[in-house]
């Protein structure tokens, strides 16, 4: 990409980044990135003044990254950074009209959540040792798995949502829509655990039930960053973060179960096409066994 910008470009550029700043309030980081997707606007119009560009032209700069290889994720927010310089030039610079208005990235490819098989989801939550935190820990994964939250609603659980007796908890989801999911039995055993240590470490009046060694509750960057480091300390080659034990959950209760309805239900999926992915998990999980097992799948050797 080149480095140097004309005169005019660099008055266009640092305006719009004040624009973004200042007005917007957006972060220095997230007014940088709008930065390097005004620079690779620039590169693509070369000597052709912004103003001058066509809808024609600016079909064509989209067309030419995608060639590139650029996904269509990558091409929305592009498109969605030159809109925005496109309405501060039409305040600030009289520009008459935004090429980008109506141009749609090409679709993006959906791609398949990553999950544990059933065997590495057992030994990524099979945490041996009985200190306080390994206890919180292994509580916080097994129910993580066993009931398939976000991560913001596992750290959101309050000690009056759990109900170890009925083998339920409450969890506030999306659009603050609160929904019941069952705890399975190994998970109902690491939480009466760790609700015995916690005891020792939360306030009475503290309402969160996982907390850290000060009492406070815990934070979801700490949950990333245990499970990340338990995964390795157990012997899981792939990187694990805390939407794969969603994931997980989704793809073996489909599998055992067939419930489409079910899943989308505990999940809290406002529609059903949103569970669906799981679906082609469930057929990749099926083709796997088909193969190996099926003797008309196996390739003949010559």
């Amino acid at each position: 990409m080149a480095g140097t910008l004309s005169r005019v470009n660099r008055s266009y550029l640092d305006g719009f980044l004040s624009h973004l700043r200042h007005e917007r309030a957006l972060s220095q980081n997230t007014a940088q990135n709008y930065a390097r997707d005004v620079r690779q606007l620039f590169d693509l119009a070369a000597d052709t003044a912004l103003a001058d560009v066509t809808s024609q032209q600016a079909r064509r700069f989209i067309a030419t990254l995608h060639a590139r290889g650029l996904e269509g994720r990558t091409l929305a927010r592009m498109l969605s950074a030159w809109r925005h310089l496109y309405r501060y030039l039409a305040r600030d610079h009289a520009f008459g009209r935004n090429p980008f208005l109506g141009i749609r990235a090409p679709k993006a490819r959906k791609l398949l959540p990553k999950s544990l098989s059933p065997d590495e989801a057992a030994q990524l939550v099979d945490l041996r040792g009985d200190e306080a935190m390994t206890v919180r820990d292994r509580a916080m994964f097994e129910l993580f798995y066993s009931s398939g939250l976000r991560l913001s609603e596992l750290t959101g659980v309050r000690l009056t949502d759990l109900d170890l007796r009925d083998g339920s908890v409450r969890v506030t989801g999306k659009g603050n829509k609160t929904r019941v999911v069952p705890v399975g039995e190994l998970a109902q055993r690491a939480l009466g655990a760790w609700l015995t240590a916690r005891s020792t470490l939360a306030a009475a009046d503290q309402p969160a039930l996982f907390v850290n060694r000060s009492g406070r509750p815990v934070t979801p960057r700490t949950v990333q960053r245990r499970l990340a480091d338990w995964a390795v300390r157990q012997g899981i080659t792939q990187h694990v973060h805390p939407h794969m034990l969603r994931h997980s959950f989704a793809s073996h209760v489909l599998q055992s179960s067939g419930d489409l309805r079910a899943v989308q239900e505990m999940l809290g999926h406002a529609s059903i096409s949103t569970t669906q992915v799981y679906t082609h998990l469930d057929y990749q999980y099926l083709a796997k066994i088909y193969d190996a097992a099926h003797p008309r799948a196996k390739k003949k050797r010559a």
